[in-house]
């Protein structure tokens, strides 16, 4: 049995879902800033990946992408 959902209701829940963003996972991050290096010519090594992960920090937007940004340069400290 198919229940009947006005279109108004449909796509105020669509548009509530959206805009809900989540922040990329570590992986996801981490994948694109390697692309942005070996993308620009330089060598893949871990100071070049903290520099990147700083710059993202010194940017973020929000206290969750600072702890998100935080959270990957402490990983690759240690």
């Amino acid at each position: 049995m198919q229940k009947n959902v006005p279109v108004a209701d449909t796509a105020t829940a669509i548009a509530r879902y959206f805009s809900r963003a989540e922040l990329p996972t570590q992986q996801q991050t981490l994948g694109e800033i390697v692309t942005e290096i070996l993308n620009d010519g330089r060598t893949l090594n871990r100071k070049a990946i903290c520099r990147r992960l700083l710059l993202r920090l010194d940017k973020a937007e929000s206290a969750e992408q600072e702890a998100h940004f935080n959270q990957l340069i402490e990983m690759l400290i240690e």
